[in-house]
């Protein structure tokens, strides 16, 4: 099962990766990943763990993913797995004006339990956090840059559509 969206944010690069990669203000500005935290180390970089609570379903699930990649401003892909579902998310940061920062991000999930995930509409909920996740970070980031007097944008998160599923 895949799962894409992006969403274009009217703000630097640099203020999109700072609200992006301080995982430990997550809880100021965002709806979908709470109590979020390092386990292991203290910055976004490979190899730290970091974990936050989800609640795509009724009750929430605490995620602990290992962050694989980290290419300051460019790329994070972390990944890692809870009852019988693995999952590899990956963000790519693209500028794409002066100001402007396009994140792309998919989540890719394999594992047996993914059919009982799919009767309980599991990928339609993960894919609406993954867009009210882009939205938050687009809000905060352009909020941010707009306390420097620069002008709002309006854009919304793109998606890709339905969530992708793999044979």
């Amino acid at each position: 099962m895949i799962i894409s969206a992006s969403i274009e944010i009217y703000a630097p690069m640099n203020v999109v990766w700072e609200v992006f990669a301080d995982i430990r203000q997550w809880r100021e500005w965002n709806p979908v990943c709470r109590e979020c935290r390092f386990e292991t180390g203290k910055t976004m970089q490979a190899g730290v763990c970091i974990s936050f609570t989800l609640k795509p379903m009724f009750v929430p699930i605490r995620i602990a993913p290992v962050v694989d990649v980290m290419e300051q401003g460019r790329k994070v892909v972390w990944s890692g797995g809870r009852f019988g579902i693995r999952a590899e998310h990956t963000f790519i940061f693209k500028q794409t004006g002066v100001p402007s920062v396009i994140i792309d991000s998919t989540e890719v999930f394999s594992g047996l339990m993914l059919w009982p995930a799919r009767i309980l509409g599991l990928p339609a909920r993960l894919h609406t956090l993954s867009i009210r996740l882009l939205e938050a970070i687009k809000t905060e980031a352009e909020s941010r840059f707009q306390q420097h007097g620069n002008p709002p944008s309006t854009g919304r998160a793109k998606t890709s559509g339905r969530p992708k599923h793999l044979p």
